[in-house]
């Protein structure tokens, strides 16, 4: 059976980025990022479409994705089950931390706005590298959260491990300070979420996202985007 909350499953990118990111991104962080076939894919995203994970799941149906616009709530009622950002310096920790916050969620305790303003608060506030639309893009519609809702629909997550892909560490290798304009360091996590809803239902699959982080000198990290596929 379907997993009901495809988008928080990471298995594909939602939204493609704009134009004027792109461009912006590639001009600042060419000589690393464009150096790798993982983050070439996020800097020239082509919005491929989101594909539902397979899991146990209380209902079969699809979600249509989230507007790649989407405007950040600001719910008084604060972020429901999403943790705050940690103030970590390390880009591998940092984006193990954003992964189990994005593999994580509960429908019981948390709005769709709420879980968003949650997500919002891991992004870099330098828009020039933020792409909200990668991020937003893993939540539901609203009329799917609902649906999860009614089901009290919730999942946690474990982390098993974190790295730098390969071509990465090659292209730092090779110019280490071509990174010194955005500080952005891409990362590939891999673990297992665990989902569960009402009478006892549950599933469980492993999950892998490959994650733009950027940590400046002297600042914690803060999260620019989410690729749109795994790189090992």
């Amino acid at each position: 059976m379907r997993n009901p909350l495809p988008s928080l499953s990471l298995s594909t990118y939602g939204a493609s980025w704009s134009v004027n990111r792109r461009i912006a991104i590639v001009t600042c962080t060419v000589a690393v990022l464009l150096a790798l076939a993982g983050v070439v894919a996020v800097v020239t995203g082509s919005g491929n479409g989101r594909q539902a994970a397979d899991t146990a799941a209380p209902a079969t149906s699809g979600s249509s994705p989230s507007p790649a616009a989407e405007a950040v709530p600001t719910p008084s009622s604060g972020s429901g089950s999403v943790p705050k950002p940690p103030q970590i310096a390390d880009p591998v920790a940092y984006a193990k931390a954003a992964a189990q916050m994005l593999w994580s969620y509960d429908t019981r305790a948390t709005s769709r706005d709420q879980q968003l303003a949650g997500m919002r608060a891991w992004m870099t506030t330098e828009t020039k590298y933020a792409d909200w639309a990668s991020v937003a893009g893993q939540v539901p519609d609203p009329v799917l959260w609902s649906r999860m809702a009614d089901q009290d629909q919730h999942a946690t997550a474990h982390v098993t491990e974190g790295h730098y892909p390969s071509a990465f560490k090659q292209a730092l290798a090779d110019d280490p300070s071509a990174i010194t304009e955005a500080y952005i360091y891409v990362v590939t996590v891999n673990g297992t979420q665990q989902i569960a809803w009402k009478k006892g239902g549950s599933g469980a699959e492993e999950r892998a996202v490959t994650l733009a982080v950027q940590c400046r000198p002297d600042h914690d990290c803060t999260l620019a985007a989410l690729a749109p596929s795994v790189t090992q």
